[in-house]
């Protein structure tokens, strides 16, 4: 039968299966065919013999830690403590975008701003709005909760963003710890020690263990290229234009013009120089 691995804690499976949850273990050659089940996989399992028979292949698949077959992603963005990054931001929507996973812009803490800080903030988030992302703040529990339904969702961010503080705000049953941010350091401490699926408002969560840092893994210049979605209504003579230093650039006229955000551009710039140190990746 099918079920969902909904949580792992050593080499225990936890699947669902029609609200019932069961304790498997793998089948013995998985191990010799190197095949790992994570937090999200759809398995064939025997509930008699609570064993993971096949693993069913997968949607997509996301690294440290290991989770799969995600529709959409809350990228939980604080304003401050730590501070709004924009580099930060456009790195998780290019890793959403080149995974096929619809990212969702959460926005937190923004009561610690001034109003005049929350002003040219804003001017920011309607350019993201006006590119077809969609931003909402942690505050509006009802359109959060409308966009959970029959999805399966993960709340990431950086750490002390306040993933499991909104989480909490969803469901104060979970109780999920939460921490402070470091002064010293600007990042909070990782408070989501293993990732699980929840049932919630018609959809799935997860929710996983923060990051301090994020790199890019074995994604090509191209792949980088077309994950900032307002190049394509620029479209350049050439096919191959990596909008760097090619003449008769309409991205680079763009971008001029301010028809694209400067720092989406620089941000852009800066990942396909990084093509080197691609080597490994914090997600979630």
């Amino acid at each position: 039968m099918k079920g969902q691995i909904v949580k792992i804690s050593s080499d225990l499976h936890f699947v669902n299966f029609e609200n019932n949850i069961y304790p498997c273990k793998c089948r013995g050659i998985f191990r010799k065919e190197h095949i790992t089940p994570v937090v999200g996989d759809y398995v064939l399992f025997n509930k008699d013999k609570k064993l993971i028979e096949e693993v069913i292949p997968r949607k997509n698949l996301f690294y440290r830690p290991k989770v799969s077959n995600i529709d959409q992603a809350f990228l939980i963005t604080s304003l401050k403590l730590p501070d709004f990054s924009l580099n930060l931001l456009d790195k998780f929507i290019v890793l959403m975008e080149i995974n096929k996973v619809k990212p969702i812009i959460c926005i937190t803490k923004s009561d610690l701003l001034t109003s005049y800080e929350l002003e040219n903030i804003e001017k920011t988030l309607d350019y993201y709005r006006s590119i077809g992302y969609c931003v909402v703040y942690n505050t509006e529990l009802e359109k959060i909760e409308e966009l959970l339904k029959n999805k399966t969702s993960v709340f990431t961010g950086q750490t002390g963003a306040g993933k499991s503080t909104l989480l909490n705000r969803l469901n104060p049953k979970w109780n999920l710890e939460t921490g402070e941010v470091s002064t010293s350091l600007g990042r909070g401490r990782h408070t989501t020690r293993v990732v699980e699926l929840f049932e919630l408002f018609g959809g799935k969560v997860m929710d996983t263990p923060g990051f301090s840092s994020l790199e890019f893994k074995n994604y090509s210049k191209e792949d980088i290229r077309n994950a900032f979605i307002e190049f394509k209504s620029f479209p350049c003579p050439f096919s191959d234009c990596n909008h760097t230093n090619e003449e008769e650039c309409l991205v680079k006229k763009a971008v001029k013009d301010n028809n694209i955000l400067e720092s989406r551009y620089l941000n852009y710039l800066s990942f396909i120089k990084e093509d080197k140190k691609w080597e490994f990746v914090h997600l979630f």
